[in-house]
């Protein structure tokens, strides 16, 4: 109950945004529609785009919060592994391998990617952005432990 009451003083457009990213990845974002969402977090398609130009812009919004999401997460591994590679490169295989198990979807901006195919699409650049800066920060842990690596991935994936 107090959940639902916290929910419902959000900000409208807050909780757009977490209903969209939430309904993006349970039914992916082509099989889901602007009125879908606007009902779910409890408000309306006029205010919804009061907020948002498009749906395109919507997508975009809710990526943007899944990279913030991301930097958070390696910040975190960042400080609780401070000048520790291998213990950095360990919680990210952990993280993966545990998100995994949590609903079988992977990763939002991958299925995004996936659904997204159109070179054009505003959204393909914040995805490109997000798996580059995540491929780098993988690159430079890499360099410090490369023969550790086949270890943590064989580990991550038996765990």
């Amino acid at each position: 109950m107090e959940d639902a009451c916290i929910a419902s003083r959000a900000r409208p457009r807050d909780r757009i945004v977490d209903t969209a990213k939430d309904l993006f990845r349970k039914h992916g974002i082509r099989g889901i529609g602007v009125d879908a969402i606007a009902e779910a977090a409890g408000t309306n398609k006029m205010t919804l785009y009061r907020h948002f130009d498009s749906k395109d812009d919507l997508i975009i919004e809710c990526l943007r919060t899944v990279a913030c999401d991301a930097n958070a997460i390696w910040n975190q591994f960042e400080a609780e592994h401070p000048n520790d590679k291998l213990g950095q490169l360990q919680a990210w295989v952990r993280t993966v391998a545990d998100g995994l198990k949590v609903d079988g979807r992977g990763c939002d901006m991958a299925n995004a990617a996936v659904e997204l195919t159109e070179d054009d699409h505003p959204a393909r650049q914040v995805i490109k952005e997000l798996k580059t800066a995540q491929r780098d920060r993988l690159v430079g842990l890499r360099r410090h432990h490369q023969r550790d690596l086949l270890r943590l991935a064989v580990a991550g994936a038996v765990a």
